[in-house]
């Protein structure tokens, strides 16, 4: 099983979730969206919606620009998907189930996205939580700079 595949019996609840929200909502249970629920959980990366319509594309779907966009909003709606906007960027979206908590590193010239998790920002939330008498149920946390990294492709040669 590749890295970022999730378990079968975890796939298969967010199958049923999906189903089980479009139902509750009145949507159809369309072969397409389902198409599009399992590219998004075929990888553990960050995406942009014409990403995974090209993906789609590519493996030989004829599933239209219109019905990713729209799928992508039920998925957020059921909390399937989570959705970022880093900078001035489009925006980019993850799967949500199974969701560990994670902020993001973005380098300035290559647009490399880097996750990372720091369990003292737990503490941090909880602290400012506590002061404001707020009860906070998630945050985003998303760090700007330029990689060290020999293959970032423009990465500025230091002076």
């Amino acid at each position: 099983m590749p890295v970022s595949a999730l378990p079968q019996t975890q796939l298969d609840e967010v199958t049923r979730t999906f189903s089980a929200f479009l139902k509750e909502r009145g949507q159809r249970q369309t072969p397409e969206r389902f198409a599009i629920l399992d590219e998004v959980y075929a990888t553990a990366d960050h995406f942009d919606a014409d990403e995974l319509f090209l993906r789609l594309k590519q493996k030989g779907s004829r599933i239209s620009r219109a019905t990713v966009y729209n799928t992508l909003e039920l998925l957020l709606e059921c909390d399937l998907v989570v959705k970022h906007q880093f900078g001035h960027n489009q925006a980019k979206y993850e799967r949500a189930y199974a969701y560990w908590q994670h902020d993001h590193l973005i380098c300035l010239d290559c647009g490399e996205i880097l996750e990372f998790c720091d369990p003292r920002l737990q503490s941090i939330q909880d602290t400012v939580g506590d002061i404001y008498g707020f009860e906070i149920s998630h945050h985003a946390l998303t760090l700007y700079g330029h990689c060290r990294r020999d293959i970032c492709p423009n990465r500025k040669e230091a002076a």
